[in-house]
């Protein structure tokens, strides 16, 4: 095997939609915790609260991006096993 065949196969991987939600996700989850960090050291106020929202989308998020997944793969089954069959004679 040759080391370039690694970095083809590297680079004919795609990215699943599913993979790209989950990063948002985390991408969002960070930047809350950052934002909530800064908050409470400058103490702006209010930052109880923050922090009490960082612990619910702690949880809420990922069980919310679950949930979409979940639903969107549903309505993607539903969809194909709706879908008339295609005659291949006409071709």
């Amino acid at each position: 095997m040759k080391p370039d065949d690694n970095i083809t196969k590297k680079q004919d991987k795609k990215i699943a939609p599913k993979q790209i939600a989950a990063l948002i996700c985390v991408i969002l989850l960070v930047g809350m915790y950052i934002g909530a960090f800064i908050v409470a050291c400058l103490d702006l106020g209010d930052s109880g609260r923050l922090f009490a929202g960082c612990l619910v989308a702690t949880i809420g998020l990922p069980i919310l991006l679950w949930l979409m997944i979940w639903s969107l793969d549903l309505m993607k089954k539903r969809r194909e096993e709706n879908r008339p069959p295609q005659d291949e004679t006409d071709a």
